[in-house]
């Protein structure tokens, strides 16, 4: 650049065009300091780059237990409304009831979306999905619990008399004698 004679680029004075080869020498005209190898710095890349993608598939593997673990934190929540909701039938109880078995149910209908983000081919997702679906499991076996505990499950006899056929009359009596 000449004295006092300023580069104008994108409508700016003093702004500096870095590519153009005219200002600064190219970079393999410069030879390497004694001492630096080429080599070993692509080594080092390539390590750290694997100690990179270890890092992000332990991360992605603590992340995908925390969230196997998380339905715990949903059955502690779910059991204590559900004993608030109490025994007797009614809007509260039921919409609890049925709350407690909707989300085990949606959870368990989409584990491949829950567990998408922490795919990796150094990352086993074996372990933390049946850990998932085992406490979703116990989520489902509690919301049935509680159908029991209101009656809304038919498990007595007494729930299937409709649909029973008559009794058969064992003996049959007719009658006594007149009395005068």
């Amino acid at each position: 650049m000449e004295k006092g004679k300023g580069i104008m680029v994108g409508g700016r004075r003093w702004a500096v065009e870095f590519s153009d080869n005219s200002i600064a020498p190219s970079s393999r005209d410069i030879p390497d300091p004694p001492g630096f190898n080429r080599a070993s710095q692509d080594q080092d890349d390539s390590s750290v780059s694997r100690q990179k993608k270890d890092s992000e598939a332990n991360w992605k593997s603590q992340k995908a237990w925390e969230v196997a673990q998380a339905p715990i934190k949903n059955l502690m929540m779910m059991g204590f409304m559900m004993w608030m909701s109490g025994s007797t039938v009614h809007l509260f109880s039921i919409g609890i009831t049925f709350s407690a078995l909707w989300q085990p149910i949606s959870a368990l209908r989409d584990v491949g979306k829950v567990f998408e983000p922490y795919k990796d081919s150094k990352v086993e997702l074996l372990g933390p999905k049946l850990v998932f679906l085992a406490l979703n499991m116990v989520g489902l076996g509690l919301g049935v619990w509680k159908l029991n505990t209101l009656g809304l499950l038919p498990t007595h006899a007494s729930d299937w008399v409709s649909s029973l056929p008559p009794a058969q009359d064992v003996e049959y009596s007719g009658g006594g004698l007149p009395l005068y």
